[in-house]
C-alpha cells in the first residue's frame, strides 16, 4: 500500500499538468475578436515595443567598457603597425593588447553585472517570503556592500516584522476560537467572510459550508441593519432570546467589510433578575419581620390573657395597649407597602421649560426648621418635570437638615452650569455618610424612622431625566455634599 502511493501521486500530477496544457491550448486556439483599439493603448504597446528595442544593461556595461579602450587600444596598434617592428612581434603585441583589452572589458562586465544579479535573487526571495538568504561582502565604507548590508537588515526587519504578525494572528486566532460570543465578518455585499467557533455553535452548521453565505441567509440581515449598540430579540436554533448587537465598520484592501459581534444577554439578565429578587426577599422578610414579630407575640399574649378564668383587674389596659401596639404596627407595614408601591410605580416625566433658580428658591421656602443658604448664581433654564424635580430636591434639602441638626450645622444650596449640565449641589455640616455601599439600596436607611425609599426614588427620577445624581462627603470640612447633573 505504501509504494502505491507515490504512484497514485505522480499519476494526479501528470493529469493535472495534462488538463492545465489542454487548458492553455485552448485558449491560445480560440478565436479572438478584434475590438476597436483607442489611441492610449496603441501609443503604450508602441512605448513597449520601443523599449524592447533599447540595448539592455549588461550589453551598455559591455559597449561602454569597449569604448573606454577604444582610444588607446587603436593608438597602440597604429604605432605598432607603423613602427619598424618585424612581422611576428606586431602579431603577438596586437594579440596580447587585444586580449587584455578585451579580458578586462568582459571582468569589468561580471563585477558590475553580478552584484546586480546578487541584489536581484536576494530582492526576489524577500518578495517570495525567504528571509534566510543574506549577501556575502557586506561591508561598511564600500558603496556596494553598504547596499548589500541594508539589503541584510531590511531581510532581518521583514523577518521579525512577519514573525510579530504571526504571533499576533496565532493569538488573534486562539482568543476568536475561545471566547464565547460569536463574532461574524461580512463584506461589502454581506456575505459571510469570517466566522469563529462560537458563530458556528450558535447557527449549528460548519463554517465550510456558511462562509460566503448572506446574512439574509443565515438570519442575520436585521441585526446587520440595527445600531452600532443595540439590543434584539432573535431566535435560533429554535430558542428566543434577548442579544446584545455590536457593529461596527473596517476596511480590508480598501473594501469595507462590517464585523458582527452577538452576546447572549439572556443568561445574564437572569442571573441580574435573581439577585434583584434575592435582595427584594431579604429587604422586604425583613421589614416583615420587623412588624410581625411584635405583633405575633403580643396577639398570643392577649389571647393567653382572655382565656384566664381569674383575670387581673387591669387586663383592659393590657389589651388596650397591646391592640394599640398591633394597630401602630400594621400602620407601619401599610406605609411600607404604600412606600413601595410608590417606588415601583415612578411615573415617566413631564418636560417643561423650568427655571433652576424659582425651583430652588421655592423648594428652600418649603423648609422651616432650618434656614437654608442658597448660593446666588446666573439663572438657567432646564427641561424638566417641575414636580418630579421638587420631589427630588425636597428629598435631599430634607436629608441635608436632618443632617444639619445633629451638629447644629448650616446646609448650602447652589448651581451652576458645567459644559452641557446644570450641576446642583446640596451642602450640609453634618457628621458625613456613612461607610457603607448601600444608600441607594431600597429600603435601607440610617435614621430611626426612615423608610429607605427617599435616595432610591431620587435617583429614579434624576435616571429619568437622563441626568445622575451622586453622594459623597465634603473635603474642605465634616458634612455630606449631594450633585445632581442635568443635560441643558
Amino acid at each position: 500500500m505504501a509504494s502505491e502511493s507515490p504512484a497514485r501521486t505522480d499519476t494526479a500530477i501528470a493529469a493535472a499538468e495534462a488538463a492545465l496544457r489542454s487548458a492553455r491550448r485552448e485558449t491560445h486556439e480560440a478565436p479572438v475578436e478584434k475590438k476597436k483599439r483607442n489611441p492610449s493603448s496603441v501609443r503604450h504597446e508602441h512605448e513597449i515595443a520601443w523599449q524592447g528595442k533599447r540595448i539592455n544593461f549588461e550589453r551598455r556595461v559591455l559597449l561602454m567598457a569597449l569604448m573606454a579602450g577604444v582610444p588607446g587600444t587603436v593608438i597602440s596598434v597604429a604605432l605598432l603597425w607603423w613602427g619598424d617592428y618585424s612581422a611576428k612581434v606586431q602579431w603577438t603585441l596586437l594579440m596580447f593588447i587585444v586580449c587584455w583589452w578585451l579580458g578586462f572589458v568582459f571582468a569589468l562586465q561580471r563585477r558590475v553585472v553580478q552584484p546586480l544579479q546578487t541584489l536581484s535573487n536576494l530582492l526576489a526571495a524577500l518578495h517570495e517570503g525567504d528571509y534566510s538568504i543574506r549577501a556575502r561582502g557586506a561591508t561598511r565604507g564600500d558603496a556596494l556592500g553598504d547596499v548589500l548590508a541594508e539589503v541584510n537588515d531590511f531581510g532581518v526587519l521583514l523577518r521579525e516584522q512577519r514573525l510579530g504578525a504571526m504571533e499576533a494572528t496565532a493569538l488573534l486566532r486562539t482568543v476568536m476560537r475561545e471566547i464565547d460570543v460569536a463574532i461574524f465578518a461580512f463584506d461589502a455585499e454581506e456575505r459571510l467572510r469570517l466566522i469563529n467557533a462560537a458563530g458556528e455553535s450558535l447557527l449549528a452548521r460548519p463554517a465550510e459550508r456558511i462562509l460566503n453565505s448572506t446574512a439574509e441567509e443565515l438570519g442575520l440581515r436585521e441585526a446587520l441593519r440595527c445600531d452600532e449598540n443595540c439590543t434584539m430579540q432573535m431566535s435560533f436554533r429554535g430558542k428566543a432570546a434577548r442579544w446584545g448587537v455590536r457593529r461596527t465598520v473596517f476596511r480590508e484592501h480598501g473594501v469595507p467589510h462590517q464585523l458582527l459581534v452577538l452576546t447572549d444577554l439572556s443568561r445574564t439578565l437572569r442571573e441580574e433578575e435573581r439577585l434583584a429578587w434575592q435582595r427584594l426577599v431579604r429587604v422586604l422578610g425583613h421589614e416583615l419581620n420587623n412588624s410581625l414579630a411584635p405583633i405575633k407575640s403580643i396577639a398570643g399574649s392577649l389571647q393567653s390573657l382572655i382565656r384566664r378564668e381569674h383575670r387581673p383587674e387591669d387586663w383592659q389596659e393590657d389589651a388596650e395597649r397591646g391592640l394599640s401596639v398591633i394597630a401602630s404596627r400594621a400602620a407601619a407595614l401599610g406605609r411600607f407597602t404604600a412606600s413601595y408601591t410608590r417606588l415601583a410605580k415612578l411615573p415617566e416625566p413631564r418636560l417643561q421649560k423650568v427655571s433652576a433658580k424659582s425651583l430652588i428658591e421655592r423648594i428652600v421656602n418649603l423648609e422651616t426648621r432650618l434656614d437654608v443658604e442658597i448660593l446666588q448664581s446666573i439663572d438657567v433654564m432646564i427641561d424638566a418635570d417641575p414636580d418630579q424635580l421638587e420631589q427630588l430636591l425636597i428629598n435631599l434639602i430634607r436629608n441635608g437638615v436632618d443632617a444639619a441638626l445633629e451638629t447644629s450645622g448650616r446646609v448650602a444650596v447652589s448651581w451652576q452650569k458645567t459644559g452641557a449640565e446644570l450641576e446642583i449641589r446640596v451642602e450640609d455640616e453634618g457628621h458625613g455618610l456613612p461607610p457603607a455601599a448601600n444608600l441607594f439600596v431600597p429600603f435601607f436607611t440610617t435614621k430611626q424612622n426612615g423608610s429607605g425609599i427617599g435616595l432610591v426614588l431620587s435617583r429614579q427620577i434624576a435616571e429619568a431625566h437622563n441626568g445622575t445624581l451622586t453622594l459623597g462627603n465634603r473635603v474642605d470640612r465634616a458634612g455630606c455634599v449631594a450633585r445632581l447633573r442635568l443635560p441643558l
